[in-house]
């Protein structure tokens, strides 16, 4: 257990139970300062043995929040470029269209001012002394208003039309100038990623090295899944009494055998197969491309989602009834502590958080606190292939 568990717990703990926007009642109120001070007994029971967390635990957590807060910023970032390229390619559409519409006006205009030439400077004039009949003279003036009126209409057309195309042509151009500060940032970004990456390369390096000994891997995996156990203990006791299922939600419990995988990838390993020494798998890890999106499986609220040793960035969602899944190992996390999470919703990226060499996801149900076999929860798997 880990500090950021006492924040979540504090989090969890101020979550209304009718929704987010209800006044804190004064037993409400009563319950949070509860457990305010069980918090504080927590905290100082865990600085009791905070030996546990070495200093190269702590740089690992510290490089690994670093490179989740960046590809967050960088799945932004592309996203706005994305849309920014988008826009521009629409103004380029624009402008095509008003150059066309421009060139079609300039046309008509020409064609006018050359019937207009050949009439000669007087027209009017020349209309009312060569005409003899008076009905014909009216008529035909009336056809030489129209033909005037619609040349003025046409330069207004055409005035209208210039000035809408030098305004898309200076949009384009700031359009341009944001583009280019949005690749700077990001370069930049991916730039202070790749550094970050190093840092951790060479803190898991180190942490491999001090954990060369079976005894020692055995000791540290022994110890991070206590730390999980009481992790998930602590967040059943706090949302005890807090609904996270939506009245038109299906409840977990009945899409056993439905559930989607969390990711596409292959099961490298299964429920219940070793892990080190007595230790077993409590959960599949899925081998993914890191940066691949994570899914949430069920409706659900996110009770944790933070940095805990052995899982790296990891997000726990609860589902009601004693239900929870887990999400380790991540890259970056999408969602905090009290966030609501619809089926299908991304909620994370695949990463190799937690001190992991290869990217992937640990995928893990809980009911009441007990591990479960996820295959038996989610589609059938074809081979070891999921999602």
């Amino acid at each position: 257990m880990r500090q950021p568990f006492l924040i979540s717990l504090f989090l969890v703990a101020m979550w209304p139970a009718v929704g987010p926007s209800a006044p804190v009642t004064a037993e409400q109120q009563a319950r949070l300062e509860a457990l305010r001070e069980r918090i504080s007994g927590l905290r100082t029971q865990m600085q009791s043995k905070s030996g546990e967390k070495t200093e190269l635990s702590r740089l690992l957590q510290e490089s690994e929040q670093q490179i989740g807060r960046l590809a967050r910023k960088l799945r932004v970032l592309d996203g706005r470029l994305t849309r920014q390229r988008d826009h521009l390619n629409e103004l380029a559409i624009e402008k095509t269209q008003q150059s066309q519409a421009l060139d079609r006006h300039r046309e008509a205009l020409a064609r006018q001012a050359r019937a207009a030439y050949a009439m000669g400077r007087q027209e009017r004039l020349k209309i009312l002394l060569n005409q003899q009949d008076p009905a014909t003279v009216s008529r035909v003036m009336v056809y030489y208003d129209y033909l005037s009126r619609a040349r003025g209409q046409k330069m207004r057309l055409i005035r209208d039309y210039m000035q809408r195309l030098a305004d898309t042509e200076a949009e384009i151009l700031d359009e341009e100038r944001k583009l280019a500060r949005l690749h700077d940032e990001q370069a930049r970004e991916l730039a202070a990623m790749q550094r970050s990456q190093g840092q951790r390369r060479d803190v898991v390096a180190r942490l491999t090295q001090e954990l060369n000994d079976q005894s020692r891997q055995l000791d540290r995996l022994q110890s991070d899944e206590r730390d999980l156990q009481t992790l998930i203990t602590g967040l059943e006791e706090a949302l005890a009494d807090i609904p996270a299922e939506h009245p038109q939600q299906l409840a977990f419990v009945g899409l056993r055998g439905r559930l989607p995988w969390p990711a596409s990838g292959r099961i490298v390993n299964r429920f219940g197969s070793p892990k080190l020494g007595a230790l077993v798998w409590d959960g599949v890890m899925i081998s993914a491309p890191e940066g691949r999106e994570v899914r949430a499986v069920h409706h659900g609220r996110v009770a944790f989602a933070d940095w805990l040793r052995g899982f790296g960035l990891l997000l726990i969602v609860d589902h009601g009834d004693g239900y929870m899944t887990l999400y380790g190992h991540n890259q970056s996390l999408f969602k905090e502590a009290g966030d609501w999470v619809e089926v299908g919703e991304p909620v994370a990226l695949v990463g190799s958080s937690g001190g992991r060499e290869q990217a992937g996801v640990y995928f893990g149900i809980r009911y009441q606190g007990r591990a479960v076999d996820p295959a038996k929860w989610c589609r059938r798997p074809t081979g070891s292939k999921v999602g």
